[in-house]
């Protein structure tokens, strides 16, 4: 008996990692063991995962499986979408000037600012007043 064939590879984004793997399917999708729709209930966060197999034309060739911990849910998905582009350039060498073109390889380094000691936050002040 010949084992299916399995490409993984790890996405980041913000404070999100996302462990994804793909093997040859019908296009069945799985993020920390629940169906996509259930887990990210908005459109626009499903679209943007689905991102990297609509312009290399796998999104019914594969299936796909994610395990992905840390951040909130829009961070996560950038996770598991820049994991999806690095497993399809594993699996198949001629994807990656495709998807290095859309910047689906590129790893998004902005990171929430640290707060400053004697303000508020990152940025804000505390109020001044003069008397």
């Amino acid at each position: 008996m010949v084992d299916k064939v399995r490409y993984s590879a790890t996405g980041r984004r913000k404070r999100a990692v996302a462990r994804v793997s793909l093997e040859p399917g019908d296009g069945k999708f799985m993020v920390n063991k629940r169906l996509l729709a259930v887990y990210f209930n908005r459109e626009v966060l499903r679209m943007l995962i689905q991102q990297p197999l609509v312009v290399t034309n796998c999104l019914d060739k594969l299936n796909i499986s994610a395990n992905v911990r840390g951040g909130g849910l829009s961070g996560q998905a950038g996770a598991i979408c820049h994991g999806i582009a690095r497993a399809l350039v594993k699996q198949d060498e001629s994807f990656k000037q495709i998807l290095k073109k859309s910047h689906f390889l590129t790893r998004d380094s902005r990171m929430k600012e640290r707060k400053k000691y004697g303000q508020k936050g990152a940025r804000a002040r505390f109020q001044w007043t003069k008397r």
